[in-house]
């Protein structure tokens, strides 16, 4: 997509600009049935506590998600998303008036209404297919997105997924979702990829994406990549709990780091934090 002599793995949000260090991006599910945190800060208060203290721990983005997109999960009324996510983003910003905050969602009216209370970035599951007025708000709004690979639909998604050639077939998608996006007039340095690891994908599936996650770094966009705590880590590590899973998120992430993923999605943010540091000072050479 773009010339493999610039690649780019900064992407720009107001007044700063993320990248090419590693970024983390502080998970905060506002619902009451996500995997491994569900209903633990359905309160706007306590969910604006556990956002401030991932950004104390290096978080540089939270991530609000107002519906739980785990597998066999069932959708929730439009208005039942906002209903948990505005309050928390006001709430967050009431405490820390600079932090980015993104939404995660695939329903434009949520995002709308995530923007004007002051998020600044959209996450989208769906690559931007779910919702046909999505595409036009992100253009107009000139905010970065995530643009991620999901295999159906989360309620069926784990359902026997099956690929040809996973690598090749997520590359090839996120390739025409960000054609087709630019070509709606969203701006190409507002484009961030994700290979969705689970979202319709064995362990299999996930352990080749990380593996040649430069095929997806190539094609010259910052990867955003989302392992933490996922099942695949505990079908490898034993580790049944989902909150126990911060060691082989670790390893995932510093292992996807070295292969050119820039953002990093996750629950446990100082332990991420300081593995990557150090996989970025032996990288450089300097602390």
């Amino acid at each position: 997509m773009r010339n493999k002599a610039e690649p780019r793995n900064t992407i720009g949000v107001g007044d700063r600009t993320l990248g090419p260090d590693p970024a983390l991006v502080g998970v905060l599910n506002v619902t009451p049935n996500s995997f491994s945190d569900g209903g633990d800060f359905l309160d706007p208060e306590k969910a604006a506590s556990r956002a401030t203290s991932m950004l104390d721990e290096g978080a540089q983005i939270i991530d609000v998600g107002g519906e739980s997109t785990r597998p066999g999960s069932d959708p929730v009324p439009p208005e039942e998303e906002v209903r948990r996510v505005v309050p928390v983003i006001r709430a967050i910003l009431a405490e820390r008036p600079s932090a980015v905050i993104s939404i995660d969602t695939y329903r434009a009216a949520t995002a709308g209404a995530a923007l004007e209370a002051g998020a600044r970035i959209v996450n989208d599951v769906t690559a931007l297919r779910a919702d046909p007025s999505m595409i036009e708000l992100v253009a107009n709004t000139h905010c970065p997105v995530v643009l991620m690979h999901m295999l159906g639909e989360p309620k069926t998604m784990q359902r026997g997924p099956r690929y040809d050639d996973v690598v090749r077939e997520v590359r090839d998608f996120l390739l025409r979702r960000t054609e087709h996006a630019v070509a709606a007039g969203i701006e190409p340095e507002n484009v961030i990829l994700d290979p969705g690891i689970g979202f319709g994908k064995t362990a299999e599936h996930n352990l080749l994406l990380l593996r040649r996650l430069e095929v997806l770094v190539a094609l010259g966009f910052p990867v955003l990549i989302g392992t933490s705590r996922k099942r695949f880590i505990g079908g490898i590590t034993g580790v049944e709990e989902a909150k126990d899973r911060v060691f082989g998120t670790v390893a995932a992430n510093v292992i996807a780091y070295e292969r050119g993923a820039t953002l990093f999605r996750v629950h446990d943010v100082r332990a991420n934090r300081e593995a990557l540091a150090v996989a970025q000072a032996v990288r450089s050479g300097a602390r």
